[in-house]
């Protein structure tokens, strides 16, 4: 394992380093499809034909689409990806007016090219730098040097907990406003970790430069809206619990047998006329500093965002004292009623049906015993984006020393 471990850090340290500093564009070209490739697609497309025949014809298309399924599973194993007939879930078209309280940006065409531009001193010397960023959560309230609040009873550990859901969502339409605000494809390698009072932060080896105070405008524009049901009311909790019906597919009240609306009815249920449940934001506190490549800098910054834990994070820094202990404990409580995305959806909190059960993504469960809440860890994510190939996940760093 230690082997594997330096492997993973070395090979994430390598497509940072290659990818951060380029000076021309990446050529991306897609190897020549093979016979044999080409020959499955077309087996694909026949069994697709026929499919869609019988379906117009009213038979029944079970044992054709077990043969589609199955010819997909031998183009994946063929090399090719994606999927021939990718799913395309039903969207759920939401306001799209610009919130009040978020200024505009000015929208550019976003063109081609992800590399950096060219800066020349007055000695006729030429350099290209490019950025490390590290974007942090709001302030909850004031905490001590170990991270724990100072005043417990005051620290917002609802917003907090909603801000840690939809971290990832926020990061993904800052990468997009940053896009269009500067007029190209900015290319990114970043790694998310936690700090000590186990708020999410991302540090980002970002291609090219953009000055602090056009990044400050871009942060302040930058927002993400959840739309969930209300969590006010727990009606299920304990050992009072919904009811699985095989009959019907769905949950049940244990006491009244009322079969309970599935997730996507709740959030069907929501209007255009009802307010989003949470308004997510970075915080004002922000660090970016121009890096050239070679430099001392450079190799700092991609040992900061490669390194690897010696243990699971779940494992890393359990807490010692009972303030921690304590920290952990209201963050998990906190989280216990939020719908994880892309997770589990508890039945606790609402009337409506959880989804597939499954660990919730917990930053307080790093610290938390285990009777406290979930137990699964978080995962940063290192890529750079289409200028590199697919992305690549890498699990994240230890929490760090900054508090507040």
């Amino acid at each position: 394992m230690p082997f594997l471990r330096r492997t993973c850090q070395d090979a994430a340290a390598v497509q940072c380093r290659e990818g951060w500093h380029l000076e021309a564009e990446p050529v991306i070209e897609p190897d020549p499809a093979r016979d044999d490739q080409r020959w499955w697609i077309k087996q694909r497309a026949e069994a697709q034909q026929l499919r869609d025949q019988a379906a117009e014809d009213g038979q029944d298309t079970t044992d054709l689409d077990e043969l589609v399924a199955e010819l997909d599973d031998e183009i994946t194993k063929a090399g090719m990806r994606g999927n021939v007939l990718p799913a395309r879930p039903t969207r759920r078209h939401r306001s799209t007016r610009r919130r009040q309280d978020a200024p505009d940006l000015p929208r550019r065409k976003v063109s081609a090219r992800t590399v950096g531009k060219t800066y020349t001193a007055p000695d006729g010397k030429t350099f290209r730098p490019s950025m490390f960023v590290t974007l942090t959560c709001p302030s909850y309230g004031r905490v001590r040097e170990d991270g724990t609040p100072a005043d417990p009873t005051s620290y917002d550990y609802a917003q907090a907990t909603r801000d840690a859901l939809a971290f990832a969502a926020l990061f993904d339409r800052f990468m997009q406003n940053l896009r269009r605000f500067l007029g190209y494809d900015v290319q990114y390698f970043a790694a998310v970790e936690p700090q000590r009072r186990l708020a999410p932060h991302i540090h980002i080896a970002m291609r090219g430069t953009v000055s602090r105070a056009e990044l400050r405008r871009v942060l302040a524009a930058t927002y993400h809206q959840v739309w969930w049901p209300s969590p006010a009311t727990a009606r299920f909790d304990a050992d009072h619990l919904p009811v699985w019906d095989e009959a019907t597919g769905t949950y049940l009240d244990p006491a009244t047998g009322e079969v309970l609306p599935t997730w996507d009815e709740a959030l069907d249920a929501i209007t255009d006329d009802d307010e989003p449940r949470h308004v997510a934001r970075f915080g004002d506190r922000f660090d970016a500093q121009g890096v050239l490549s070679g430099s001392r800098d450079a190799n700092r910054c991609i040992g900061y965002l490669t390194k690897y834990l010696t243990k699971q994070v779940a494992d890393c820094r359990q807490a010692e004292t009972d303030p921690e202990q304590a920290h952990a404990a209201r963050l998990a409580d906190a989280l216990r009623y939020e719908p994880a995305r892309r997770a589990a959806r508890t039945g606790s909190a609402t009337a409506s049906s959880p989804r597939t059960p499954g660990p919730v993504w917990s930053l307080a469960a790093a610290r938390a015993k285990p009777t406290t809440g979930p137990t699964s860890a978080t995962q940063g994510a290192a890529s750079w984006s289409r200028a590199a190939g697919p992305a690549r996940h890498w699990p994240t760093t230890a929490p760090t020393a900054r508090t507040g």
